[in-house]
């Protein structure tokens, strides 16, 4: 049975848990979420700046609390529509390992590193469901989908989200190298949520696991 860490954003979440369920009946699942639009949704209605540095979210003490709150609400409602096998968890429950980049504010980047509690789970036929935020730090859902992925030995990592996938001069890419991925990021050509995917993705491969991005009708594996 192949070992999968399955990212979906917050804009595809409830979209996603059939094609979580769907790859769960012949697989072991983690998924990982993020929660993007309602953190975005709910600093503005608290009259929060919404800042952006990288395709990462910059964050402060004030708005970590409204991001822990969008984070759970998000991860409860992934969980009732993956149904009992779904376990929810915050990333410090799930061993996530977090070093701060204080130039983002109240930020994290997830680091690779064994992560037995989620091991266990996975091994018991259940779903972990993690929400990627500590009690101190907001943490990138696309690089702790990484982390993760390589701390799980996963075979694969799916990056689940509303758009086709890299799209380079209005076409789909199917594939694409390592270095040439590098250089396209240094290159700075991309802009938006792209980077950290893209960024993520190069880290799992690095890393031995292959890792794609795209719609949630992904084909099972």
């Amino acid at each position: 049975m192949s070992r999968l860490v399955v990212k979906v954003g917050g804009r595809v979440a409830s979209d996603s848990a059939s094609a979580v369920v769907e790859l769960a009946r012949a697989n072991d699942v983690c998924v990982v979420h993020g929660a993007g639009p309602q953190i975005s949704a709910e600093m503005e209605r608290a009259g929060i700046p919404v800042e952006f540095v990288g395709g990462r979210r910059v964050t402060t003490a004030e708005g970590l609390e409204i991001v822990r709150r969008s984070f759970q609400a998000v991860n409860d409602q992934l969980c009732a529509l993956i149904g009992e096998r779904a376990v929810g968890l915050f990333g410090d429950e799930a061993g996530l390992q977090v070093e701060p980049v204080p130039e983002l504010g109240l930020v994290g980047e997830a680091r690779p590193a064994p992560l037995p509690d989620l091991d266990r789970l996975l091994d018991a036929g259940r779903i972990p469901v993690v929400a990627t935020v500590t009690r101190g730090l907001n943490v990138n859902a696309d690089s702790a989908a990484a982390a993760i992925a390589s701390g799980l030995r996963a075979d694969r990592l799916l990056f689940l989200t509303d758009v086709d996938g890299l799209i380079l001069g209005g076409e789909v890419v199917d594939h694409i190298d390592l270095d040439a991925a590098e250089e396209l990021i240094a290159s700075g050509a991309l802009e938006g949520g792209i980077v950290p995917k893209l960024g993520a993705a190069i880290a799992a491969a690095r890393g031995g696991v292959p890792a794609y991005i795209g719609r949630t009708e992904v084909p099972v594996p």
